[in-house]
């Protein structure tokens, strides 16, 4: 077999390996979107409150932000062993499936099953967030750095497909029973969590093994700041489409077309992150994520202050994209940090700055936030601010770095 059939081959594994993560996270987060449109009936079959549906969604994201980095710190130790990682994957898999199912019938059995019904829940959360950062990790581990910020952007375009379809997905789903979509998506989930022993063989016969990883060691100061960052990114994010993104176009526009209006902003998203996977090739995730945040802030900052439909639906596209760009090369600038071994470990802290922000966003709900007169400045400036900061402080880490490395070359060529 010549170089270039071999090269051809690699090329070729690496692109199944990405679109097999996207059809991951896609599967995945639409299976949240059923999850989330039928938890208020859910929970009231079994006699909960409509109050507590808000709270079970804040447990969930607070389960994330916890698991998360506990599933990825465990990737890192399983993925040096070919093999373990797809298993590990696959059983927690296989227990969220069977937790999932089991949600809408045991909420059929009425208020008896109240602490089964939350049980299933908590166990569903802990379990599922092995189908996050985990997968990522063998990018990071295993495939050459340049291919690693377009496998990355394919990995998030499933995360940008599902937010797009969701409006659409909640409109049908509303009117139907929970079982059939409950044991259908986790069908769907499970089968495609299994895929993933596959994927791993690919992975690593097309790679050299992996260094052994080192011991544990404290986040040193450009990962602590790299994750202050992203929560402060994800909190911006979430304040923007979920709160205020829906008042924006109801400005100009009825309630009945926000389904149609909303995914705009995802298009936005899975548009940018490809040609933006170029510039981290060759520049640095870090240095993208810092500039589309700060381009973000305008893009939000424009959104507040248009003054047609035309004007809103353009800043809402480019704040997608912005926000994209932060997504995709977030992934791509945790698998470089945590290159020495522990990609999971800093991959699950993306995850887990994401549940934060969403943690964050609906307490700000639960409390009445947005319907408070006094508050409504700070809902609708804290997104500029959030991104606005957080982009510039993601570009001096940037350039500090690449003044150490200038410093470090001058040192060894004098």
């Amino acid at each position: 077999m010549t170089t270039a059939q071999v090269s051809t081959g690699a090329s070729t594994n690496a692109s199944r390996t990405g679109l097999y993560l996207a059809v991951l996270q896609l599967v995945f987060t639409l299976g949240w979107t059923t999850y989330v449109v039928y938890l208020p009936k859910l929970a009231a079959d079994v006699g909960l409150a409509p109050a507590a549906v808000i709270l079970i969604l804040m447990l969930d994201q607070a389960i994330f932000t916890i698991a998360d980095t506990a599933m990825g710190i465990a990737a890192d130790k399983l993925a040096p062993v070919v093999g373990r990682l797809g298993l590990f994957v696959g059983v927690l898999a296989a227990i969220s499936c069977a937790a999932f199912v089991a949600l809408p019938f045991v909420a059929g059995i009425g208020a008896g099953a109240q602490v089964w019904f939350i049980a299933l829940i908590v166990v569903w959360s802990i379990a599922s967030s092995a189908l996050r950062a985990p997968p990522l990790t063998l990018l990071g581990k295993y495939r050459a750095k340049p291919q690693v910020p377009f496998l990355a952007a394919l990995a998030m375009l499933g995360y940008g497909v599902a937010g797009a379809v969701s409006p659409y997905l909640g409109v049908v789903l509303r009117e139907h029973d929970a079982r059939l979509p409950f044991v259908i998506s986790s069908a769907v989930l499970l089968l495609t969590a299994l895929g993933l022993s596959r994927i791993e063989h690919d992975v690593v016969r097309d790679a050299p093994p992996p260094t052994p990883a080192e011991a544990a060691k404290p986040l040193g100061l450009i990962p602590i700041a790299f994750i202050v960052a992203m929560v402060a990114l994800a909190l911006g994010y979430q304040l923007h489409f979920a709160i205020n993104s829906a008042p924006f176009y109801l400005r100009f526009a009825k309630p009945d077309e926000l389904q149609w209006l909303m995914p705009v902003f995802w298009i936005g998203f899975n548009i940018a992150m490809f040609p933006a996977s170029l510039v981290v090739k060759h520049r640095g995730g870090l240095i993208v994520m810092g500039a589309a945040g700060l381009f973000g802030a305008v893009a939000i900052a424009a959104a507040e202050f248009a003054g047609s439909l035309n004007t809103l639906i353009v800043a809402q596209f480019l704040a997608g994209a912005a926000w994209g760009c932060m997504l995709m090369s977030a992934i791509s600038a945790a698998l470089a940090i945590g290159s020495t071994g522990a990609e999971g470990k800093v991959t699950g802290l993306v995850f887990s700055a994401l549940a934060l922000g969403t943690f964050a966003r609906m307490a700000a709900v639960a409390g009445g936030l947005q319907k408070m007169p006094d508050y409504a400045p700070l809902l609708h400036w804290a997104p500029v601010a959030c991104w606005s900061v957080a982009g510039a402080g993601l570009l001096v880490i940037a350039a500090a770095r690449l003044q150490g490395g200038a410093h470090l070359k001058a040192s060894a060529g004098g």
